[in-house]
């Protein structure tokens, strides 16, 4: 599965400067996704889930969030087997939806509205990273400054500026090949990896089954209450949850792609389901409820795996889940932003983004303008919280990605594509029908659903003037 990472001679293709090189194996492929859905994901929303749900009920949120991932994947493995391109969802919008009509419209504003969610999903990673290892620096959340932009809060304070120095050291070592990312991959994978592990053991080894099931009265009757929190529970187990994909950004990058795309989309989904199901479990059994949920400034709610290891081995234990945490975020900030600078770059070599985008670097073939574009948006969006980040973040792209390209697996096209080649999912449709009935749930249960659309409205008008504006420049010069 773990197939040698040496750089093999280039040939003729692979010494083009116009050519991605196939590098990544199917156990980097996997331990890429993997590494991108757990980051500081789940280590710092457990909180966030438990006090949303009410209690542990909060599991039920993971549960949803897994079955929606599986259906989800499975959109994912045809669509990437079918297209194995650089881009991701920007190739299967463009050939699904047609390639001279919508689909260039859709395509592009996929990638307009990436430019914006893209530094969201890297920079919430940052600030986890930066939250978390503030325990060694408790004055860090300190705001020098803050001021509100349209109603969200912006902080300027120490854990802006760890976040922002996060981003940097992940774009420095990005800067290479993906022959050398490919074997940096695998050992970012077995630190992600130990970590839940660690967390699981040290829980079930001190598990107490009363305080982890202590469910309050009326926890599982199906009134509107509860069905607002497993929305926005689902939201949260939504956002941890993604990175199952990462590997379809790098299609033309994988080796294999009709064997390594639905192992290391599937194959993931299936061990961090597993791995965050335990771990909750685990942590509930050790910290009650109730203070997890408690105000926000409280240890248990700001460093919830430090507070739990502090409890079963001491100080010096919590100080090393500390760092493991911190390298976990590390390593998805490494993983969102090496997938995501496919995107721009694949719009521009389409003719549907500015060429810029699409340069390679000349010695390691990857795109490095639009790696720096967004590791240097990201640094803008490193200012703003947390929980509002993952908020627009979950929101806008369900409405430009998943909403689109799960409707896309619908099409004619489609039905017809995926009987001559790629993976085919089990119960087509059903999968596909499942994945959109739980998106629009999610989005449909917000309680400020109709001021977060308006955000994702501002955007995709925005995008569709730029479209349309390049589109007229396009026929002036024809």
């Amino acid at each position: 599965m773990n197939e040698p990472a040496t750089e093999p001679a280039p040939s003729k293709d692979q010494s083009t400067a116009n050519e991605l090189r196939r590098g990544l194996s199917t156990g980097s492929a996997l331990g890429l996704n993997v590494i991108d859905m757990v980051g500081v994901g789940p280590f710092v929303t457990l909180p966030l889930m438990v006090g949303v749900m009410g209690g542990p009920q909060a599991i039920l949120g993971w549960l949803m969030g897994a079955l929606l991932s599986l259906c989800d994947g499975l959109i994912w493995s045809e669509l990437g087997t079918a297209y194995p391109e650089a881009g991701g969802s920007y190739v299967y919008l463009k050939h699904l939806y047609g390639e001279r009509t919508l689909g260039r419209a859709f395509s592009f504003l996929y990638a307009w509205q990436l430019l914006i969610s893209a530094p969201l999903s890297i920079a919430s990673g940052c600030i986890g990273f930066s939250q978390y290892i503030s325990f060694y620096f408790p004055n860090a959340n300190h705001p020098f400054a803050g001021v509100s932009l349209l109603g969200v809060p912006v902080i300027l304070s120490g854990q802006s500026l760890i976040a922002m120095a996060a981003c940097g050291v992940a774009m420095v070592v990005l800067y290479r090949s993906i022959f050398a990312i490919d074997r940096i991959v695998r050992w970012l994978g077995l630190v992600v990896g130990l970590t839940l592990v660690l967390i699981i053991v040290a829980g079930f080894l001190h598990f107490d089954a009363h305080r982890a099931f202590d469910f309050p009265a009326g926890a599982f009757r199906l009134n509107r209450p509860f069905f607002v929190g497993l929305g926005a529970g689902m939201l949260i187990s939504a956002y941890d949850y993604w990175g199952y994909y990462n590997v379809c950004f790098l299609g033309a990058e994988v080796r294999d792609p009709q064997r390594t795309i639905p192992r290391a989309v599937l194959g993931a989904i299936g061990v961090v389901g597993i791995l965050y199901l335990l771990m909750n479990i685990s942590v509930l059994g050790v910290i009650p409820w109730r203070e997890m949920a408690q105000s926000k400034d409280s240890h248990a709610r700001l460093y919830t795996m430090a507070v739990f290891m502090e409890r079963l081995y001491g100080h010096t234990a919590a100080g090393v889940i500390v760092v493991l945490i911190a390298l976990s975020a590390l390593a998805s900030v490494f993983a969102l932003l090496l997938g995501y600078s496919r995107i721009p770059f694949a719009a521009a070599r389409d003719g549907n983004f500015p060429a810029w985008f699409g340069v390679l670097h000349a010695k390691h073939r990857i795109p490095m303008h639009s790696l720096l574009t967004l590791g240097c948006v990201t640094l803008l969006c490193c200012i703003f919280r947390l929980q509002e980040v993952i908020t627009t973040l979950v929101v806008i792209r369900i409405l430009f990605q998943f909403l689109l390209q799960g409707t896309a697996a619908l099409l004619p096209k489609h039905r017809r594509e995926r009987r001559v080649r790629g993976f085919r999912m089990p119960l087509y449709p059903l999968p596909v029908i499942l994945a959109l009935v739980g998106f629009a749930f999610i989005l449909f249960s917000r309680p400020n659903f109709l001021r977060e659309m308006g955000i994702a409205g501002a955007i995709l008008a925005a995008g569709a003037a730029v479209y349309i504006f390049r589109l007229l420049g396009m026929q002036k010069k024809i």
